[in-house]
């Protein structure tokens, strides 16, 4: 069975439903590790919890962003993962480290991509006045948030929505595609081609 490592900075709402999917069967994988950057993000707490392990690389510790992602990779390499599920994990990577996880690194991110890159993605869909939203998986590149995407959700834009309300619908679409996603890829039924395009087989 193949493995996934899992990376987060916060809640790891996202990193849950991977994990309850994993249990279920509904992605024919186990997560082996749960790593954060922040020591006292609530999923460190989860992740224990359901026996999987968890290590904190901060990444105030160092004096570079090169010298962070290192660490990082020393620490994922020593659970040999398949693959790696960005959750909420609020770190730019460097291309260096992305390149050296192609085709294994994967993200959720909260618009329609390439809609919306960045941060404030649900505030910036409603000044807009878009009329959907929602939320994209995709391949890591070294581009931020421009990687190929692998499933998309939409949700509609309703009249009375603000940006709690909009992320909450959005959020439980998350919980559905990234799993759906992740199961893809375990059972060698997608894969990024040499291209750099999204290839379903």
């Amino acid at each position: 069975m193949k493995s996934i490592a899992i990376l987060i900075s916060g809640r790891g709402s996202n990193m849950c439903s991977i994990v309850a999917a994993c249990a279920s069967g509904r992605v024919q994988a186990r997560v082996v590790a749960v790593i954060s950057n922040e020591a006292d993000a609530a999923g460190l707490a989860y992740a224990a919890e359901h026996g999987i392990a968890t290590r904190v690389i901060c990444h105030r510790d160092f004096a570079t962003r090169p010298q962070f992602d290192a660490a990082l990779a020393q620490a994922l390499d020593s659970y040999a993962p398949d693959v790696i599920a960005l959750a909420g994990f609020m770190r730019v990577l460097t291309p260096a480290f992305v390149n050296a996880y192609r085709g294994r690194l994967i993200n959720i991110h909260p618009s329609l991509l390439p809609a919306y890159p960045g941060l404030h993605t649900h505030a910036r869909a409603l000044a807009e006045k878009a009329s959907l939203h929602g939320a994209t998986v995709h391949f890591v590149t070294p581009e931020l948030d421009g990687g190929p995407s692998i499933v998309q959700a939409a949700v509609p834009v309703l009249e009375d929505d603000d940006a709690a309300r909009l992320a909450a619908r959005v959020l439980e679409q998350e919980h559905v595609i990234y799993p759906q996603a992740l199961d893809w890829i375990v059972q060698n039924k997608v894969k990024l081609d040499a291209n750099g395009k999204v290839q379903f087989l």
